[in-house]
């Protein structure tokens, strides 16, 4: 045995859930190798007995080749004695489930791969039609998995019993299907049904239509107006036809969401482009497995598309089919709306009892089926912003994939903020994202975060060390996170809200604060709790000794009635123009609309300060300006005004240069950008009836140079210096890539996000960094 060798392996990231183990299989075997593979709590252990050259091979074959689904971070080759008594040929061992932490990666949902839509859609194969064809390289998992090690033991489907055909090909090392813990067909695994709303709660064995005929029976409906709630892989949707403006109206009626945009779904990249202009890079997110909404320029004329699918907005939220039943149920369909299977502000049903309970009200009919959802997951909402892909939303397809960190720490439970919540789990160098969760607004919100910290800790197998949460005192979140801390006996801390922005979007690029000093953070959004006790959200931080300080921001208004200045943007207009010494003249917009007995109470509330709260807000200066020049003066969702006002933003001429503009003073070691010059002059232009695109251009063109300006002062004459763009404000993609190409036309190479979202998605992220910096200092 001169020449043999023996070498155990362990290969850690994404690696479980993903084929990786029949991968090995094949590759040991085609070499002659003897041995074995299993899961572990950590990833996959390999051992591998055979000639050194083979061994050699074996390992060299991991540079250039993976399943599609498999994501290395790790290879760790030691070599042993060899065994004399190996036995000869490979094995795939069941996996070691010791307890202890664990690095595996849960694999994220993923779209049917082509090889298995080629299938359902062959007459000839045995899964013609079936709408749960997987194999080794997709379908759901992190939806399914209750705990690791991967295996269909810990999943949801364990209670489908393999059938013979799908045991043998589960057994057969030349199928696909090889160790595939999803396989199922229609003898053996999931099946649907759909009943209609009067029947629903009937036994699924007495549905009236099973199997394909239940997708049959679900299209003709969506086709006769009515609204359909179906069953997917993370949740439910509620769908009807994106071209009825009698079942779209209907929709909103029912689900009470007066004008906020709803996604459209449609068959394939063919027919996005019948309603609206996808670019190629739009084009490779929409295929992409992860099956993202994508947000995309409407077309000049959207094929039939009810204009109540997405009012006051130019772009579309378009998905293509997520799953085989997703792409059985569009054949043949007209693009069919297909939104979040919830009230406005809840979170997503996923059981059939639950759905039928909180969406009977909602919906005319229901596709089911028993396949079991563990954990809640939503589309994720992804945009092109200077030419490249930011999430808007980080849910299925991406979460829970990790990001890898620049440093080590102790194990920090995230909770995030208020709006848009997403947890995250920072274990060693990793920071483990969970799914979109939705406004931490009331119960059932606060049940999912628990439901979604205690998935992600039980599937990681860790316990935290610390919990991080928002300073603001009101939030429903940081109660949560102060009564966990408080059952365990561990530390909460709690970090202010645009450090976390900054500590966010320093992470995803793998910037440590420690290494990151004279980093300028651009922090723009519309509400976050200042230290001070005041609402901040445009704001300038300098990293200084290993944390973000606040150097710069906007000029402090009024916000009169907080939550109702919010709600009504025509208020925080008002006040703005009050303070700005601009009479509050009919001819303006915003004054004309707000009601007259209204007006006179708020102009007593700024005169004596009564109810208002001094705020520093992007967000909220451009609802001002959006109701002063005329687009929006209440609200029915978040951003809703600032949304609009981008979307009428033209090239046009603009007002002359530097009437727009953002006077910049110094108080207290701080630079204050003066808003009040560019809202009187934009009032005025409003009065002389200069068009609306070219004022709300001109505005967004001001910030640009303001944000160019202040960042050059900060910066001083260190240009090692990066600048980073983050808040919400930065899903603007007019404002982002406007300011990104001026940044760059001055030398300096902007970091936006690519892996967490821009606005409150990716503040867990921050907040855990900055836990773990505040902690240790």
């Amino acid at each position: 045995m001169a020449d043999q060798r023996r070498t155990r392996i362990r290969f850690t990231g994404i690696v479980q859930g993903v084929g990786f183990r029949p991968f090995v299989w094949s590759r040991a075997t085609a070499l002659g190798l003897s041995g074995w593979v299993e899961n572990d709590p950590g990833g996959v252990t390999v051992e591998v007995q055979g000639p050194a050259l083979a061994i050699d091979a074996f390992l060299a074959a991991f540079e250039d080749a993976a399943p599609p689904l498999a994501s290395l971070d790790g290879v760790d080759a030691t070599d042993m004695p060899c065994h004399l008594d190996e036995p000869t040929g490979f094995a795939i061992l069941a996996s070691n489930a010791i307890p202890g932490h664990r690095s595996a990666v849960v694999p994220p949902d993923v779209a049917p791969c082509t090889a298995c839509l080629a299938e359902m859609n062959d007459p000839r194969d045995r899964r013609h039609g079936y709408p749960f064809i997987t194999c080794t390289d997709c379908g759901p998992r992190f939806t399914i998995i209750e705990s690791l090690p991967y295996d269909r033991t810990t999943t949801t489907m364990r209670s489908f019993a393999l059938c013979p055909a799908c045991d043998a090909e589960y057994h057969d090392p030349g199928s696909r299907r090889f160790h595939a813990e999803t396989i199922a067909c229609p003898s053996c695994g999931p099946m649907p049904w759909y009943v209609a709303t009067e029947t629903a709660a009937m036994p699924s064995g007495q549905a009236a239509d099973r199997g394909v005929s239940a997708l049959s029976a679900a299209r003709a409906s969506l086709r006769s107006g009515a609204i359909v709630a179906i069953k997917g892989v993370g949740g439910f949707h509620l769908a009807c036809d994106a071209t009825n403006p009698v079942a779209v109206e209907r929709l909103r009626r029912r689900k009470q969401r007066p004008r906020k945009p709803l996604a459209v779904m449609v068959a394939n990249v063919a027919a996005a482009r019948a309603i609206a202009n996808v670019s190629e890079q739009e084009r490779r997110l929409l295929e992409g497995r992860e099956r993202p909404i994508v947000l995309v320029a409407r077309g000049s004329e959207p094929e039939g598309i009810a204009t109540s699918v997405a009012p006051g907005n130019d772009f579309l939220g378009v998905m293509l089919p997520s799953s085989p039943l997703h792409h059985l149920l569009v054949q043949d369909m007209p693009p069919l709306v297909m939104t979040s299977g919830n009230l406005a502000e809840e979170p997503i049903a996923i059981d059939n009892t639950e759905a039928i309970s909180r969406l009977g009200s909602i919906a005319d009919g229901f596709l089911l089926h028993d396949r079991g959802i563990h954990v809640a997951c939503d589309d994720s909402v992804v945009r092109c912003i200077a030419g490249l892909p930011q999430p808007i939303r980080r849910s299925r397809g991406y979460a829970p994939l990790p990001i890898r960190l620049a440093t080590d720490g102790p194990t920090v439970l995230a909770v995030g903020g208020e709006l848009k919540g997403a947890i995250c789990v920072a274990h060693g160098r990793e920071a483990v994202m969970g799914q979109h969760l939705g406004d931490m607004g009331n119960l059932e919100t606060l049940e999912a975060l628990d439901r979604s910290a205690t998935h992600l800790l039980t599937a990681l197998d860790v316990a935290p060390d610390l919990i991080a949460a928002d300073l603001h005192p009101g939030y429903l979140s940081a109660r949560w996170a102060r009564d966990y801390a408080a059952a365990r006996g561990i530390p909460l801390v709690q970090v202010q809200h645009h450090e976390a922005h900054v500590a966010a979007l320093l992470a995803e690029h793998g910037r440590d604060l420690t290494a990151s000093e004279g980093f300028v953070g651009v922090c723009f959004d519309g509400t976050g709790y200042g230290r001070d006790g005041t609402i901040h959200g445009g704001e300038f931080f300098v990293v200084e000794n290993a944390r973000p300080v606040r150097r710069a921001h906007l000029l402090a208004f009024p916000l009169p009635g907080g939550d109702a200045a919010i709600r009504h943007p025509w208020r925080t207009a008002l006040a703005m123009l009050w303070m700005a010494g601009v009479a509050w003249h009919d001819s303006i917009p915003s004054v004309a609309a707000a009601p007259p007995r209204e007006r006179v109470l708020l102009e007593k509330q700024l005169a004596g300060g009564l109810g208002c709260i001094d705020c520093t807000s992007m967000g909220r200066l451009f609802d001002a300006v959006a109701s002063i020049v005329g687009v929006r003066h209440s609200i029915d969702y978040e951003a809703e005004a600032a949304l609009n006002l981008e979307a009428i933003a033209c090239p046009a001429i603009a007002p002359p240069s530097g009437r727009y503009a953002f006077p910049v003073t110094t108080h207290d070691d701080r630079l204050i950008a003066d808003w009040r010059p560019l809202v009187g002059a934009i009032a005025a232009d409003a009065t002389l009836g200069v068009p609306v695109g070219v004022m709300a251009s001109a505005f967004q063109e001001a910030v640009v140079q303001m944000i160019v300006a202040t960042c050059h002062h900060l910066r001083g004459e260190d240009s090692r210096s990066a600048v980073g763009l983050t808040g919400g404000v930065f899903q603007n993609a007019v404002l982002s890539s406007r300011a990104a190409a001026a940044l760059q036309a001055c030398g300096i190479d902007p970091l936006l996000h690519h892996a967490v979202p821009a606005n409150d998605g990716g503040l867990s992220l921050g907040q855990a960094v900055m836990a773990r910096r505040q902690i240790s200092c």
